[in-house]
């Protein structure tokens, strides 16, 4: 069974809302499963990395989105 694709939509919200709703979908997300974050608060920036960092969780990139802010996509660990 293919394992569902986890888009977190944070477009126009200001941090720590992006951060909050990755922790969440992280906590309920199965380990290995990806979660991708779109946020365009500047914050995210530097929150997400540090968030991940913190709480063990594989940060597999940022990509810029041609619509602007950025693609966050995050592995869960553990």
């Amino acid at each position: 069974m293919p394992v569902r694709q986890v888009v977190v939509d944070c477009l126009g919200l200001a941090c720590p809302v992006p951060v909050v709703r990755l922790a969440k979908a992280i906590g309920e997300a199965e380990v290995g499963q990806v979660v991708e974050l779109l946020a365009d608060d500047p914050g995210a920036k530097v929150d997400v990395p540090v968030w991940c960092r913190l709480k063990g969780q594989e940060l597999l990139g940022r990509e810029d989105r041609p619509e602007g802010g950025w693609s966050f996509r995050v592995r869960r660990a553990r």
